[in-house]
C-alpha cells in the first residue's frame, strides 16, 4: 500500500491533555442542569461536543442552552489547560515530520471547534506548517462516527484514494469514522484512556500503544 493521507484525532491521540477535555463537558452539562456521570460523558468520546451537549442534556436541551452549555465548556477547557499544559505524545512530532518529508500528507481531525482546536495546537508549538490540514467537527455537517471530517482532511489534502489512507484515533467514534470512510487502514491507540477491550471490540485494521508505534504498522502495509 503506498500511503497517502494519514488522518489523526488531536486530545488522546496525538496530544495528551490528561483528561480535561471530559472533565470540563461533565461540569458543562452537570451546572446547565444536567445529570450525567463519568460513564455517560465516555459515550461521547471523539464527538462533536455540540452534539455531545445536546445529547447529554436530554430533553433539557434547547438550541440557547446547548449554546450557553458549550461556551461554558469552553471557558472550563481553556482553563484547564491553563491549569496544567497540554503536549505532543512522546514521538509524534517527530513522526508527523518524517512522514511528511516523505510526501505523506499528514491531517488532524478533532470534535473541537476551531476555537478551542487553534489555540490548543499554539499551545504546544504547532502552526499551520505543522501538519496539512486541520478539520473540525463545526465545519462539517455531522461529526464521528459520520465520515465527514475524514473526506473534508481528503479534500483539503488533495487526496482521491480512500484505499490509500489511514485514520487513527483513541476513541471507539474515531475507528467507526475511519471504517464508514472505507480507510485502507483505521488504527486504534490506546493513549487516550479508553480499555483495550472496548476498542478491540470495534472494526479496525491495528491497535498500538500510541502514534509513535505507527511505523512498524506502516512498514506492514
Amino acid at each position: 500500500m503506498t500511503l497517502d493521507l494519514l488522518v489523526c484525532d488531536i486530545a488522546g491521540t496525538t496530544v495528551q491533555e490528561h483528561g480535561a477535555v471530559y472533565a470540563a463537558l461533565q461540569d458543562a452539562v452537570n451546572a446547565a442542569g444536567g445529570d450525567v456521570d463519568r460513564p455517560a460523558v465516555a459515550r461521547w468520546m471523539g464527538a462533536d461536543k455540540q452534539e455531545a451537549v445536546r445529547a447529554l442534556l436530554g430533553s433539557l436541551a434547547t438550541d440557547e442552552l446547548v449554546e450557553q452549555a458549550h461556551a461554558d465548556f469552553s471557558s472550563r477547557l481553556a482553563d484547564a489547560y491553563e491549569q496544567r499544559s497540554p503536549e505532543p505524545f512522546a514521538g509524534v512530532a517527530e513522526l508527523i515530520g518524517e512522514l511528511r518529508a516523505d510526501g505523506v500528507r499528514v491531517a488532524l481531525t478533532t470534535g473541537f471547534d476551531r476555537a478551542i482546536a487553534e489555540p490548543l495546537l499554539a499551545s504546544i508549538g504547532w502552526d499551520r506548517d505543522t501538519v496539512d490540514a486541520l478539520v473540525c467537527a463545526d465545519e462539517v455537517a455531522a461529526g464521528r462516527p459520520a465520515p465527514y471530517m475524514v473526506f473534508r482532511a481528503m479534500e483539503r489534502c488533495g487526496v482521491h484514494r480512500v484505499d490509500r489512507i489511514a485514520v487513527v484515533g483513541d476513541t471507539v467514534l474515531d475507528l467507526r469514522a475511519g471504517t464508514s470512510a472505507g480507510a485502507a487502514a483505521v488504527i486504534g491507540v490506546l493513549t487516550g484512556g479508553v480499555d483495550v477491550a472496548v476498542l478491540g471490540a470495534e472494526r479496525h485494521t491495528h491497535l498500538l500503544p500510541g502514534l509513535a508505534d505507527l511505523p512498524g504498522v506502516l512498514e506492514q502495509l
